[in-house]
């Protein structure tokens, strides 16, 4: 039971999370609005139909009044012609005539009453609204304005990275131009010290070094026979002074 609670609370709470972004202030408010209008609308019906029943008690009050008198002259004159039985039965009518008007007179008085609180109670009610009215507006605009506020943000943000984008780009092309940079100095070291032709001979080290020491004792021979031929040519110069 306890499993199945908090799964129902991580549920809830999702789909909350989930009602919350999408949902938007000012249709909740305009919404909220409409609603309070609509039962302001049904308290405005309620009271034209306390005030049209009321209406109508006291028409059958007046309708009634106008037979207690009618019964009241029929009396007095079946009185005055001897029919006493007659002036009874007007005057019992009358009477029953008169306890319905007590009645109706209760019944307008508590239909009066609830006029009164039905339009208080729409007075205030309007009052209200008109007061949502009017903070719903002060909420829409502090809510666009925040939602720009965010917007512009956001936007900031975004060139913010765009911009550390661009600078890791920046220092991405510094390290492959130093490389380059350095890759075209060691080839014209190189090419300084001949060793790119080198690169592309299939002889070994010791090729290289034996054919170093066989051009050093050729340039040795050469050398000794310049000493050699130039000793000779002094002393023949000698001899013949």
């Amino acid at each position: 039971m306890g499993l199945f609670s908090r799964f129902a609370t991580i549920v809830k709470a999702k789909i909350s999370a989930l009602l919350n972004r999408a949902e938007n202030p000012n249709e909740t408010l305009d919404y909220s609005y409409e609603k309070q209008l609509e039962s302001l609308q049904n308290v405005k019906r309620g009271v034209a139909d306390v005030v049209t029943a009321k209406k109508r008690l006291q028409l059958q009050t007046q309708q009634l009044e106008q037979n207690v008198v009618k019964l009241d002259t029929q009396a007095r004159q079946a009185l005055a012609a001897g029919r006493e039985d007659l002036a009874r039965q007007a005057l019992e009518r009358k009477s029953g005539i008169q306890q319905q008007l007590q009645d109706l007179d209760t019944q307008v008085t508590q239909l009066a009453d609830q006029q009164e609180k039905l339009v208080a109670n729409e007075k205030q009610l309007s009052a209200r609204i008109e007061q949502f009215r009017s903070q719903k507006e002060v909420i829409k605009a502090q809510y666009s304005a925040a939602e720009a506020q965010v917007r512009i943000g956001e936007a900031a943000t975004g060139i913010g990275r765009e911009m550390e984008n661009t600078g890791l780009a920046i220092d991405r092309a510094k390290d492959k131009t130093e490389q380059m940079q350095a890759r075209a100095s060691a080839i014209d070291e190189l090419i300084e010290t001949g060793g790119l032709d080198e690169l592309g001979s299939d002889k070994t080290q010791l090729d290289r070094e034996l054919e170093q020491l066989a051009s050093q004792s050729q340039v040795d021979r050469e050398l000794e026979a310049l000493k050699a031929e130039v000793g000779s040519g002094g002393e023949k110069k000698e001899i013949e002074q």
